[in-house]
């Protein structure tokens, strides 16, 4: 069976999934019987199947299921599974230092909480071309002030040790800095708004910035393990934007379209927190030894 789904909302590109012939219900591979996912009166319109389509990303499996509207869609804001990979890269970098400075590791989570989870999420919902992830349950001018206000506070953190004792962290501080808003924001035509420079940008740069913020310096070990992050963020780009168009997909889904989203967000679920138990693994082995 071949099932064509857009990675992106623009129609830039498609992939094909090749499924495997398998049962998995007693309904069986062929059958099409339709499922609702996730029907919701608050988040879309009325979809062809009778189920209401779903328009933003409150229905994701990450954002929770309790609460008021504004209170969800704001833990779904922060993305906490996806932020707490790139919290763990930078952990995992710095674990390979020979001495490590702890109020650098934090100060480090910190700008980096700042920077992804709070600033380049909120620039996302404002630049969305498409539907907006979380509707409009945000004002664009408040999503700009936590933007700007959280990327200035992650800054002017970062500039205090790249000024007294990691300089060479203003490479990466530049870097990020550009991909904060050419991603998200997709500057130039969305040209950076790619699977690639997101696995880079949210992937290898922080596992190396976090080396960086204790030594000084740039290693093999340290580039190698950041390849190794921006390969994981990789997947992580490549499973979500699928599961994201099937969960937006009008009306109901039929049992094939049903077990590949929940493929793709077990690899979700996996990966996000592999990474973290990865990262925290390696934080209590060097605070034991």
């Amino acid at each position: 069976m071949s099932f064509r789904v857009p990675l992106n909302g623009r129609g830039e590109k498609s992939w094909f999934f090749k499924w495997p012939a398998f049962r998995i219900s007693p309904f069986g591979r062929n059958d099409k019987k339709t499922f609702s996912h996730d029907c919701d009166t608050a988040s879309g319109g009325r979809g062809e199947g009778g189920c209401m389509r779903m328009k933003d990303r409150s229905s994701e499996w990450f954002v929770p299921k309790f609460g008021p509207e504004r209170f969800r869609s704001l833990i779904g804001l922060l993305f906490l599974p996806y932020t707490g990979m790139v919290l763990s890269f930078s952990v995992m970098g710095a674990m390979l230092a020979p001495v490590v400075h702890w109020d650098r590791v934090v100060a480090t989570v910190i700008i980096f909480f700042l920077g992804l989870g709070i600033g380049a999420h909120a620039l996302d919902a404002v630049g969305s071309k498409g539907a907006k992830p979380w509707g409009r349950v945000f004002s664009e001018r408040g999503l700009w002030v936590a933007a700007l206000s959280s990327v200035t506070a992650a800054y002017l953190i970062a500039i205090y040790y790249m000024i007294f004792f990691v300089p060479l962290l203003w490479i990466v501080a530049v870097l990020e800095g550009f991909f904060v808003f050419a991603y998200n924001l997709e500057w130039f035509g969305g040209k950076f708004h790619k699977d690639s420079w997101f696995a880079f940008s949210w992937g290898f740069l922080p596992s190396l910035a976090g080396y960086i913020m204790q030594t000084n310096t740039v290693s093999a070990a340290a580039v190698s393990t950041a390849i190794a992050m921006g390969l994981f963020s990789l997947v992580e780009i490549k499973a979500s934007r699928p599961y994201k168009e099937l969960k937006k997909s009008p009306g109901a889904l039929n049992q094939e379209e049903l077990t590949l989203m929940e493929c793709y967000e077990t690899i979700l679920k996996s990966i996000s927190l592999g990474v973290m138990f990865l990262g925290i693994g390696m934080l209590l082995w060097r605070i034991a030894g």
